[in-house]
């Protein structure tokens, strides 16, 4: 497989890009040609330095497009490392991007090239966000110490997500009695309050507004306006945008008395619901606002027949509760021997 490398977007085409993606074997949006280049202009929101570099991988077999590595790299205690684009904090799922039966021929060619032909010297490669169910790991230790590597992989975070039943009713049996009968009453609750109401932001003339009341929420947490710097408000504005013009976005507003009292951010992508952040009013707590909206986001999700409800990084007990199953995504340490 002849192996290119790229220093700019430019120079693979965004449908070539994506069309590979949708036959990929990890399919999800932090994978998109848009999404990745909004990150790269921000650099994960100030996560990294403006000048790391690019080093995308594309492989081609008889003039066709069969996978995309897509890297960069940063100079550290003088030691050239790489990084997946999107790594760390801000993308939930990551990896090369081919399909089943390209993966192993790409991924050996891709060390053989970064072994080889780089024309500055690659000390490590740190993979993070991988889904332990992609081909990558297994391949990563399969063929790197033939070109030099040592490669460790550990789980780096839990990813719990629902698998969804055919019915409100019966994913609700399928969960533990205990947190059945509170969800129905939470939900209860405010149906009986006629000032709870609930809806998506799908107006682009207010799209701006209600990101600020997202962010507004948001800073409510402490650990959340810590993160929610000015270069991550940027951040996560544009790929909030993005995600609108794509058709992926669902941001949605819980209201108590007419008050934004809880939102969650989430994408809509593939028949799967990804929750990728929340933000909370703590002065109505009395009501569960967060817990409400996800029992009506939950609801939504299996009216529209979506397959799976996905939570993403992070082992919260209340995510468990609502019946998730354990998933994880890896961290793989490649280190020239």
């Amino acid at each position: 497989m002849e192996i290119k490398l790229h220093r700019d977007f430019s120079e693979i085409e965004q449908s070539q890009w994506d069309t590979l993606l949708s036959q990929s074997v990890t399919d999800v949006p932090f994978l998109k040609y848009g999404y990745l280049c909004h990150w790269w202009e921000f650099r994960g929101g100030g996560e990294w330095p403006q000048d790391a570099q690019l080093c995308i991988l594309s492989g081609w077999d008889g003039g066709e497009l069969k996978g995309i590595a897509p890297l960069f790299s940063i100079k550290q205690n003088g030691h050239e490392k790489v990084y997946l684009l999107g790594s760390i904090e801000i993308s939930d799922y990551l990896d090369f991007i081919a399909r089943s039966d390209n993966m192993e021929e790409f991924i050996k060619s891709s060390l053989e090239y970064l072994s080889k032909n780089t024309d500055r010297a690659i000390s490590s490669m740190t993979l993070v966000n991988i889904p332990d169910r992609s081909l990558t790991n297994e391949l990563l230790q399969k063929f790197a110490p033939e070109f030099g590597w040592t490669v460790k992989v550990e789980n780096a975070y839990h990813t719990p997500a629902i698998p969804l039943a055919g019915d409100w009713e019966s994913y609700l049996a399928g969960i533990d009695k205990k947190q059945r009968h509170e969800i129905r009453r939470k939900l209860r609750r405010a149906d009986e309050s006629a000032e709870v109401k609930w809806y998506f932001a799908n107006d682009p003339k207010t799209l701006d507004a209600e990101i600020n009341a997202f962010f507004d929420l948001m800073v409510l947490d402490e650990d959340k306006n810590k993160f929610l710097t000015s270069q991550m408000r940027d951040q996560m504005r544009a790929i909030i945008h993005w995600a609108f013009e794509a058709g992926y976005l669902q941001l949605s507003f819980l209201t108590i008395d007419g008050y934004k009292a809880a939102c969650y951010l989430c994408f809509d992508y593939n028949g799967h619901i990804l929750v990728y952040n929340s933000g909370f009013d703590y002065r109505f707590n009395q009501y569960s606002p967060g817990w409400v909206l996800l029992g009506y986001l939950i609801q939504h999700a299996i009216e529209n027949k979506k397959t799976y409800f996905d939570f993403m990084r992070g082992d919260e007990e209340y995510k468990y509760r609502f019946g998730a199953a354990d998933r994880f995504v890896t961290r793989a340490e490649l280190k020239k021997a």
